[in-house]
């Protein structure tokens, strides 16, 4: 076996790894949540709610992000941290809508759309060690 069919090997036990962690529930009004396996500061799995449309998709944290860096006292409203919460919502292509970090596009679109997501999600959380 060479060294690119090894890591090829190890890479498909991660997506077997990456399918069993993830779970899906329907909570309502035609939104789906995913419980993934990516922690946020707390160690708590992170959550995103897709909602799929005609040919469509949307994807939300539901607020959780924001209103958790809040509630711990990270304030996100200062010109400096509202700078740099939209450059990193922009490098993921992600919109804050009234507190929640939002993806919308084609279905085609949906794995990229829900990895960016994720990242965006992690990479807020990380503006808690800011404060």
């Amino acid at each position: 076996m060479t060294n690119i069919d090894e890591i090829k090997t190890l890479n498909e036990q991660y997506f077997d790894w990456l399918r069993d962690k993830t779970v899906l529930r329907e909570v309502g009004d035609n939104w789906i949540e995913i419980t993934t396996p990516f922690l946020d500061r707390h160690n708590d799995c992170l959550q995103i709610y897709v909602k799929p449309e005609k040919n469509n998709v949307s994807l939300s944290d539901d607020g959780y992000i924001v209103s958790d860096l809040r509630m711990y006292g990270c304030d996100i409203d200062s010109p400096k941290r509202k700078s740099i919460l939209q450059e990193m919502l922009n490098g993921f292509g992600i919109k804050l809508v009234e507190g929640r970090l939002e993806a919308h596009g084609n279905r085609k679109e949906f794995p990229q759309l829900k990895h960016n997501l994720v990242q965006a999600m992690l990479s807020v959380d990380d503006m808690f060690y800011l404060s």
